[in-house]
């Protein structure tokens, strides 16, 4: 094994501790950057040793242990963090904790649960060192030439992160995608919702595909010229530019589209569904990243899948009498529902600042998503721009382009998702997304009737439309009504 001298003392304004691809290409990202001079640390010499000699144009100090690591670093001190969630984390954090001091700042860039880090924040505070989330979104490529990044924790560690991550982050329209998204787990939980939105928007462009397949009978190459165009317009993004490429691609082995070899099983690592539990537990409808979820986890349920292949589907043969026009609706529709589960993703955003008690700027986080992140896309300035006019939004979906945008986009949506179901073709997102929109519209729920049982069953109570109050019916005695304390 070769050996490396110690580090020179106070020589490196930042530090990154784990150096698998994430973390190698945010050093060396730091790196290429004025002014910054980076100290690297691995658990395993050799990852830190081929990083330093596969990129000596990067000045790396390279480090053999905590100590060493903490030594090379200017005060106050600054590391960032790129392991794998869980107790790795926890690990790293315990050995920092040792060797920096009063000041110091560790910053987690990996994928916590940001419950997690609410913990770690709290626990790492207490020892005087400042402990920051961050949410860093761009996969391999942003992480090296820029991503987007929701830096949690302290006021006065951000005085210190501020020029640093700004210097690697994106930049949209001359301004770096990184800002400072509120105390604690607030970057980390940003970034889980960031990460929720990317899971449904990857769902309905894979259900416009199916059906642009199924339907309009396009082969994949047709299918990504059509995607290619419509990432010309409104529907411009990172996920429709690379659905185009993915579907270009030809399988060197077979000869057929890379697509058509590829299992169709689909994996998560959990973001999506950390999304979704945390919504129930605020109480707010993400039903479009909920269903992207469930369609991951059907695909995943090969026997299930296999003993319901012979199931009756009852269906109806769909005839087109204008391709073109169908292929308009299915992009309309897509836009719809795109815009659906944006307006439920900043819904979760506004509820967990409200429980959590963080101050995060809506228009800022859109602003912060335009370039770097997986979810960019053209229309995050309309999102800004919705809630620059009005802060107070209760609902995306409401402000005026939203609302227009959705309005011109129905007539198609109603025709794909009854056309689907009629065909037997399943559109969860799709469907999810307008029947959420029906339901936001309705001027009265059956929610009634549900509250009804509920006072059956349970004696949870009601309200009434005409009076004040709770009231609970006597459904085993007289059936008279009382009042009663809320037990919803």
């Amino acid at each position: 094994m070769t050996t490396t001298p110690s580090a020179p003392t106070g020589a490196a304004n930042i530090g990154v501790v784990g150096l698998a691809v994430m973390g190698s290409n945010l050093a060396r990202n730091l790196a290429s950057r004025e002014g910054n001079t980076v100290a690297v640390f691995n658990r395993s010499w050799e990852k830190t040793e081929t990083l330093v000699t596969e990129h000596p144009e990067a000045g790396f100090i390279a480090t053999k242990d905590y100590a060493e690591f903490a030594a090379a670093l200017q005060k106050p001190r600054t590391a960032i963090i790129m392991v794998q969630a869980g107790r790795g984390t926890d690990a790293v954090i315990d050995e920092l904790v040792k060797v920096f001091e009063p000041g110091d700042i560790i910053v987690d860039g990996g994928n916590a649960l940001f419950t997690d880090t609410i913990r770690r924040e709290a626990a790492v505070r207490a020892t005087g060192i400042n402990f920051v989330g961050a949410g860093i979104s761009g996969g391999e490529e942003g992480a090296l030439n820029g991503p987007s990044i929701m830096p949690g924790g302290s006021a006065e560690a951000w005085v210190t992160l501020k020029p640093i991550l700004e210097s690697i982050a994106a930049v949209a329209e001359g301004e770096p995608c990184v800002t400072h998204v509120g105390t604690d787990g607030a970057g980390h939980f940003v970034k889980m919702i960031h990460n929720g939105i990317e899971y449904v928007d990857m769902q309905l462009i894979a259900e416009a595909y199916d059906l642009l397949r199924r339907v309009g009978g396009l082969e994949p190459a047709a299918i990504a010229e059509v995607f290619a165009e419509w990432n010309t317009g409104e529907l411009e993004s990172y996920l429709i530019e690379i659905t185009a490429e993915v579907l270009r691609q030809v399988d060197a082995t077979t000869g057929k589209p890379l697509v058509d070899v590829i299992l169709d099983q689909a994996g998560a690592k959990g973001t999506g569904a950390w999304t979704v539990q945390t919504a129930l537990d605020l109480g707010v409808p993400v039903s479009g990243i909920a269903e992207a979820v469930f369609a991951r986890s059907l695909s995943s349920k090969p026997a299930q899948r296999a003993a319901a292949a012979s199931l009756p589907g009852s269906t109806q043969e769909w005839q087109l009498a204008d391709r073109d026009a169908f292929v308009e609706d299915v992009r309309r529709a897509l836009y719809a529902s795109k815009i659906i589960a944006y307006s439920q993703g900043f819904d979760a955003i506004v509820a967990g600042a409200e429980q959590y008690d963080w101050d995060i700027k809506k228009g800022d986080i859109a602003k912060i998503w335009r370039a770097g992140c997986i979810i960019r896309a053209r229309f995050l300035n309309r999102i800004t721009e919705a809630y620059a006019a009005d802060p107070g939004l209760v609902a995306l979906v409401t402000a005026p382009y939203f609302a227009e945008a959705v309005a011109g986009a129905l007539p198609s949506w109603r025709r794909v998702v009854a056309g689907a179901a009629l065909a037997g073709i399943p559109t969860p997102a799709f469907a999810s997304s307008l029947s959420y929109y029906d339901g936001l519209r309705a001027d009265r729920l059956p929610a009634a009737l549900v509250q009804g049982q509920r006072d059956f069953f349970g004696a949870h109570t009601y309200k009434r439309v005409d009076k004040e109050g709770t009231f609970h019916t006597l459904w085993s005695g007289d059936r008279s009504e009382i009042r009663a304390d809320d037990s919803h």
